[in-house]
Parts: structure tokens; sequence; C-alpha cells
């Protein structure tokens, strides 16, 4: 067995970041469905209402499918091992349905083709959480060396800012520039291929990099084949894993408040309304790519590696709080106005206002990355101490509650968003680059661009503060974890 001293069980860096691909690989796919109320519109025929609708109905889908699909990965147990039928199920269903989506349904008739488009869809969210739910399940195989584990999270953030970063270049001002600014068939169906084509890819490296190390040895007390879990076991555990609860209330509340920080209405009063120059917003992604994965690798590599996962996030989160402090009191009692970049067509020249918020905006991309990728490694050190604390090994439940308090958060966004908006103006409409600045309107921006996420990070440091996974604490579980395996294997 490939064990280190300890009880430590280490991977080799290109299995760490393999795995993190899948990210990537499924993220592809996400990409391709924020689209889809288009798709609906102009080749389906549906109204905006109904288009608008199936997105949030399905994510409510997504939702439920989410604890199901845990579930049932816990019970899982065969020679192909517990992550490896997800990757693949996963990716053939969404290959499939998706093409059935965007190829098949218009072949139907008018009248059935919505329809059709939602039996497809729903399937298509089976695979994408199967996909998903091995990210976080297959890190508590691969490494619980309390050094290594964080380096999921380098690899997972700069490869998320690449993608989120080329993902907008390539959909809007490269493909649908190509079809002449419209989402056509053509416009899907050729994103289809490049996304299909990369995401089954990207699957194959995932496979390769957790193939040796998806087996019974490397994750649990080392003799799950015995465990029988029942539902009463899942309700213990959410009652009784500290760490689970604590990482539960950081990762939504960050949810919730990165949300409303990146939703489109928000940007709008801020660069548009506040700023008067709405083309600086699509400037400050080019500036912040390098310096934030300069901050991630520091952050993780550094801090959290030596000093453990909760520090590292907990450091992160006082940086962030402290940039978003600086940054309202900048709008609300500097002059946002002076805000211009070179390339937003209004540049003059530098002034105090612009260096600051560039600085500050590189700074705090950099450490809220560092807070976002280490969630997933430190949703691997809630089932660790799970196995410590009650002898059960349920990576699928503990990894898809996050995607459930994901999923149903990250929905209230623009319901809150849309309140706030409705309460400082007469207008029924969502404001646009026309709307004419006002106090009311300018408060609702600046709370919800930054002051929502200092609310966040408050919630990040208290929630740490009771969070028990030390370094040191991870350090003894992986022994104890590790003298488990040692009496089970005698006994056998």
């Amino acid at each position: 067995m490939e064990q280190e001293k300890n009880g430590l069980n280490k991977a080799k860096w290109w299995q760490i970041a393999g795995l993190a691909v899948n990210d990537i690989a499924t993220n592809l796919y996400m990409w391709e469905m924020i689209f889809i109320s288009y798709y609906l519109n102009g080749i389906i025929g549906a109204s905006v209402v109904i288009a608008s609708s199936l997105a949030t109905v399905m994510r409510l889908w997504d939702g439920i499918t989410d604890p199901i699909i845990g579930i049932i990965l816990d019970k899982t147990k065969g020679k192909f091992g517990k992550n490896r039928p997800f990757l693949v199920f996963g990716q053939l269903i969404m290959l499939v349905m998706s093409a059935f989506m965007f190829f098949v349904t218009p072949k139907f008739p008018k009248a059935a083709q919505f329809w059709i488009f939602v039996v497809f869809y729903a399937v298509y969210i089976v695979g994408y959480t199967c996909q998903c739910v091995v990210t976080k399940s297959a890190q508590t195989c691969l490494t619980n060396d309390p050094k290594q584990r964080p380096t999921f999270g380098i690899y997972a953030g700069a490869l998320n800012t690449i993608f989120f970063t080329v993902a907008p270049l390539y959909s809007y001002t490269y493909l649908l520039k190509k079809h002449n600014f419209q989402f056509g068939m053509d416009y899907f169906q050729e994103m289809w291929v490049v996304v299909a084509a990369l995401s089954f890819f990207l699957t194959v490296i995932t496979y390769i990099a957790i193939r040796s190390k998806d087996r019974p040895e490397f994750y649990g007390t080392g003799n799950t084949d015995k465990q029988k879990i029942k539902l009463k076991d899942y309700i213990d555990v959410l009652k009784h894993n500290r760490a689970l609860q604590m990482l539960v209330v950081s990762a939504s509340t960050d949810k919730l408040a990165t949300q409303m920080n990146g939703n489109a209405t928000v940007a709008i009063i801020i660069y548009a309304i506040v700023c008067g120059n709405a083309g600086a917003n699509g400037l400050i992604g080019t500036y912040t790519i390098i310096p934030s994965i300069l901050i991630l690798a520091f952050g993780i590599g550094f801090v959290a590696r030596n000093f453990g996962q909760m520090k590292g996030f907990k450091f992160a989160s006082y940086a962030a709080l402290i940039i978003m402090c600086i940054l309202t009191a900048m709008f609300a009692f500097g002059d946002p106005t002076q805000l211009s970049l070179p390339g937003d067509g209004k540049f003059t020249g530098w002034n105090t206002f612009s260096i600051a918020f560039v600085v500050l905006m590189v700074c705090f991309t950099g450490f809220k990355q560092i807070a976002g990728s280490l969630v997933y490694p430190m949703t691997a050190d809630c089932t660790d101490y799970e196995v410590y604390r009650s002898g059960r090994y349920v990576p699928g439940l503990i990894g898809t509650i996050f995607s459930f308090i994901d999923k149903l958060i990250s929905s209230l966004a623009p319901l809150i968003i849309g309140i706030l908006c409705a309460k400082v103006s007469s207008s029924a409409q969502l404001p646009t680059v026309d709307t004419p600045y006002s106090k009311g309107l300018a408060a609702v921006g600046i709370f919800c661009m930054f002051g929502i996420l200092i609310f966040g990070y408050l919630c990040n440091i208290i929630a740490m503060h009771f969070y028990p996974l030390t370094k040191e604490k991870m350090e003894s579980i992986s022994k104890d974890i590790a003298d488990i395996k040692a009496k089970s294997i005698e006994k056998e």
C-alpha cells in the first residue's frame, strides 16, 4: 500500500492537478448552459418569461439531485472504484443529453420541442451532478497530507481564473461576432462541439489522475465495503460534525456575497451609473488575472501549507474584509467618477482614485480566490474528520451539501438585488446604462458590490473561530485513521 510514515497518503503533483482539471470539465458545460434562455427563446420559441423560469426550476432540480447522488456515491463499491463510475457516467450523460438538446430537439414538431428539451435538460443535470461530486469526493482518497492537500486549491483556483477570463472572450468576443451577434443554431452547435471535445479530454485526464488512488485502502477506514449507512447516520453527521457546520456557514454566506458582487445589474449600477464609465467593467479582469494567481499561490502555497487550511482561509478572509472596507469608503466618500482605465474609451491619464481602485481590486481578487479555492480541500478534511469522529466514510453526502447550499443561496441573489432596486426606484425595469444617477441607487450598488462581502467575510472569521480542524488536529486525525486501517488489515 502506497502509505507514508505517520499514516500520510501522498499523491504526485500531476494527480492533484489532474483532479482539479475536473472542475474545468464541468464548468465548460455550466458556461454553455448560461446561454440556454437565448436558445429557448430564439430557437425553441419559448417566451422570455418561460425561458427564464425554466432556468430557475432546473436549478432547484439540480439542488434536489445533489444529496441523492451523494448518497448513491457513499454506497458505491466495486472493482472500478468509488469515484470513477460517476466520472464516466456523468461525462457520457452530459455529452449525449446536451447533444440531444442542441441537435435533436429542433427536429421534433414545434409544439413538442419545449417539453422534449425539458426532459433532455433534466437528465443532463443528473450527469452534471455525478461528475461534479467527484471533484470533492476524490480528494479524500488522493491525499490526506495536511501540507499537500491545500495545493489542490492552487491548481483549481489558477485554472478557474484562466477559464473565466477566456470563456467570455471566446463566447462573446469571438463566437458571437463570428455569427453576426446572433444566438442562432450555428452559434450553439459550434459551441457544443468545442465544449464537448474539451470536457471529454479533461475528463480522461482526471480519470487517469485518480485511477491508482480510487481504492478502499486510500479512503475511510480501509474497510468501507462493510460499511452500512442509513438515513439516521446522515442526520447524525449534519447534527454533530462541527467542522462541516462551520464550513457550510462560511461557504453559503460567501456564495451569496460573491453572487451579488458579480451580478450584471450591480456592475451596471457601479460602473455605468455611479462611475459613469461602463467600459471600465470589462477591463478589471485583465488587470487582475496574473497578480491574483500569484497571490493565490502565496496564500495557499505558503500560509495554508505551513499553518493549515483553516488559518489560510482565515488569513484570506481578514485581508479581503479590510480591502472591502476601504473600497466601500472610497465609493461612499470619494469621487467614483474619476475612475478611468486604459482602453475604456474615457482614459485621459492615471489619477489617485483609479490607481487605488486597481491595486485594491488586484489584491482582493487574489484573496477571494484563496478563500474560494480552499473550500474544496477543506471539505475533504471534514470527510476525514467524520471518519475519525464516527467511523463513517460519507464523502458524497458531505460534498453534495456544499453543492446544494451553493445552488440554494445563489438563487437568492437576483431576488435580493431586484427587491433593493425596486425600493429605491420608481421604474418597473432593472437599471440600465441609461438610468440616471440617484443616491438611493448608488447606495444599493455599493452595498451589493462591497458591503455584502463585508458581511460574508465577517461570517467566515466568526465561523473559523469555532472550526476545529487546525493543521495539528488534521495531522493527529491522519495518524488515528492509519491506526484504524492497520488494525482492520490485521483482523483480515
